[in-house]
């Protein structure tokens, strides 16, 4: 049995900022010292904070900062594999061609039933309508100059999507470099990337393109993607303003190898049945955003982004037997503006203090369509969905400073969500269902008693309401749902005693009032009731430096899950674990500086088992241990060579779900050999 922790059923948010309140009177604060509880692994860039909008590591508790440098070597098909690295983060690989795989974390599973994580690219909005992630798959590593990770319910500045937290990936901002990076390895993979920067008194340039083919694994499994992009912001010599300009274009084609039986899947997991033999996906993505920022005064600056996301996918897919091959096509627009003032006054009886609002504003206008199809060629229309889907949000946070050790964060925010739904196969027309003002109050606590620790609390409310058809009033439903109100808090510290060593250790809870889940192979979109649903666990990470040469780092999360007040169609479900959520996630790795000129780097990863449906009758699949390692040489100033070894052992591993009469099961990669030749010019 996998080892577990339960703590006491109701925690309070009271005894939380009691507890933190006492350790403020009892402890005596030390000058010099920074409230903040993030933790970064590898080279981050971190902007001065004496303009623009907050800082996130200064005002959001639990936040984690991964590094270009850290990145940009890894073997990965798909950019949502580089969050491995990210302590607490679970991966869902479906491996299904352009459906490949995502990220989800705080207990929340990657099935696309409940997409609890917003996604930003360099501050853009990037979820599709449904909440899944498919923009991520724009960024090549090479790219990426960092990536910032908040779990927890206090972050004010999202709402659509911010259930359990977000991510944003930041891609490189100007800088004179060029870096060109060839890559070959298993299953045929080829993959060549290209970034430059030009830096000139007034103007940055960033270009990008990335190309990459793939055999795959597993048979008709062979894909192909492109992406390019281009970035050019303006500032005057007065430095007193920033207008730029961000274009990306995304182009994949995939086969998908489809399910496999259990037994077929353990002892042939390269095989793809004859039945998915056309089944294939077709993605086309485009994002355009503008971006303004101004230092309107000494203390008050202003930033604003509009943007333009499209996405336009097609993808045939048939998952058993007995089932017909679908076609489902998607096209959405989503356009959108987000604008955040910030205020600094130095207020004499303060050490520090902020206040910034923000109003911001999600437009989408989407398509959903589904045929039943015979070797590509539609036969007869399921689906013929068009929908609007609007959000309206506003927010308001201070960053409180008495001393210098002591960070208070009261922050409120409010959203409203408006559309309109036709289903163009009945002809008819179906309003959004009322959602209100939705209120969402958060608060947040850093205390740094000594420079080596900081300890922090914070209590947030978010919301989930409906994605697709469940949003709208569409009989037999027709009186307005509210939306499913989540309540979370954590407490934690965070520790560096010493230059060659950090950490932190947290517990957190969320519990939802009402959490729906798409019903993900319905052919009306509809979503049905999970009840209300707790969500616990405990976060340990800690970072190593033992020397100049050696780094280590381990993460271990325990989240927990269960269904509170089942829904009354489905009573079995009481008391039983969220399917797909594994109890345990763990991370681990170590860098080595052999010489000057060699690094030598290795590194794991790990869950426990899941079950595959809410009556958790149907057994347990999914866990693993995978190990990886790496190397790589400086031949020049301008050149070097890696290695990477992904799945040393070999190790078997899957994605398994239930489709109500089976178990279905896509094998995960075996071992794979990649090498690589970076030119840096």
């Amino acid at each position: 049995m996998p080892f577990s922790l339960r703590v006491p059923r109701r925690s309070t948010l009271p005894c939380m900022l009691a507890g933190s309140a006492l350790l403020t009177l009892c402890t005596t604060a030390i000058a010099d010292n920074r409230a903040d509880s993030a933790l970064s692994l590898g080279t981050t860039t971190v902007t001065a904070d004496s303009s623009g909008p907050l800082q996130t590591s200064s005002v959001i508790s639990s936040v984690d900062l991964l590094g270009g440098d850290i990145l940009e070597q890894q073997p990965v098909l798909y950019s949502w594999e580089l969050f491995r690295r990210a302590p607490g983060v679970m991966l869902t690989e479906f491996g299904q061609g352009t459906t490949s795989g995502k990220l989800s974390f705080r207990g929340f599973n990657g099935e696309g039933e409940v997409n609890a994580v917003k996604l930003l690219i360099d501050g853009i909005p990037s979820n599709s309508n449904d909440g899944n992630m498919p923009y991520l798959d724009m960024l090549f590593p090479l790219e990426i100059d960092g990536i910032e990770v908040v779990r927890g319910t206090n972050d004010p500045r999202y709402g659509l999507y911010n259930i359990a937290g977000n991510v944003t990936v930041h891609s490189r901002t100007g800088g004179d470099y060029g870096k060109a990076r060839l890559r070959y390895g298993s299953y045929d993979t080829q993959e060549l990337q290209v970034a430059k920067g030009i830096e000139g008194s007034n103007w940055t340039q960033n270009y990008f393109i990335g190309q990459q083919k793939s055999g795959g694994y597993r048979d008709h499994a062979d894909a192909e993607r492109t992406s390019l992009s281009g970035k050019w912001f303006y500032h005057p010599d007065s430095g007193t303003w920033r207008l730029g300009l961000i274009a990306r274009h995304y182009e994949a084609d995939a086969n998908e190898p489809g399910y496999l039986s259990r037994e077929d899947a353990r002892h042939s997991p390269h095989e793809s049945y004859a039945l998915s033999a056309t089944d294939m996906g077709e993605r086309e993505m485009n994002q355009l955003s503008l971006h303004l920022d101004s230092e309107l005064a000494a203390d008050l600056s202003w930033a604003t982004k509009v943007w333009l996301n499209t996405l336009d996918d097609d993808r045939w897919v048939r998952f058993s037997q007995p089932a017909p091959q679908q076609q489902r096509t998607t096209e959405e627009r989503h356009y959108g503006a987000r604008s955040s003032l910030t205020y600094r006054p130095e207020v004499a009886w303060l050490h520090d203090f902020s206040l910034e609002g923000g109003l911001d504003t999600e437009q989408q206008r989407n398509r959903s369509e589904r045929y039943t199809s015979v070797e590509r060629e539609p036969v007869a229309q399921t689906r013929d969905q068009r929908f609007d889907y609007d959000s309206y949000g506003a927010y308001l946070q201070a960053a409180i400073q008495p001393v210098e050790s002591l960070k208070l964060i009261p922050a409120f925010r409010v959203d409203r969500i408006e559309g309109d739904y036709t289903d163009e196969l009945a002809g008819n027309d179906y309003s959004i269902n009322d959602y209100g003002t939705i209120e969402q109050p958060k608060i947040s606590l850093v205390y740094t008693p000594v420079k080596a620790l900081s300890l922090y609390g914070n209590w947030g409310r978010t919301f989930q309401i409906g994605t697709g058809a469940a949003a709208y009033k569409v009989p037999p439903r027709t009186t307005d749902l509210s939306p499913s109100i989540n309540d979370g808090w954590e407490t934690g510290l965070k520790f560096n005693p010493t230059p060659w060593l950090d950490g932190r250790i947290a517990y957190w809870e969320q519990v939802a009032s009402d959490e729906v889940r798409r019903r993900l192979n319905d052919p009306s979109g509809e979503s049905e009731n999970l009840g209300q649903t707790r969500r616990w666990g405990y976060d340990a990470q800690l970072n190593l430096y033992p020397s100049a040469e050696l780094s280590l780092w381990l993460a271990h999360s325990w989240q927990f899950s269960e269904i509170e007040k089942a829904d009354p169609s489905l009573p079995a479900s009481q008391g039983q674990e969220i399917d797909h959520v594994p109890q345990r996630l763990y991370s681990a790795g170590s860098t080595y500086q052999a010489t000057p000129d060699l690094q030598l780097s290795a590194w794991l990863n790990g869950q426990t088992d899941y079950y595959l449906e809410r009556e958790n009758t149907q057994g347990t699949y999914g866990g693993y241990v995978l190990f990886n390692l790496g190397a790589s040489y400086q031949l020049s100033e301008q050149l070097a060579v890696d290695l990477q070894l992904k799945n040393l052992t070999d190790r078997y591993y899957e994605y398994v779900w239930y489709d109500g009469v089976q178990s279905l099961h896509a094998p995960g990669d075996g071992r794979a050999l990649y090498a690589a030749v970076t030119l840096d010019f």
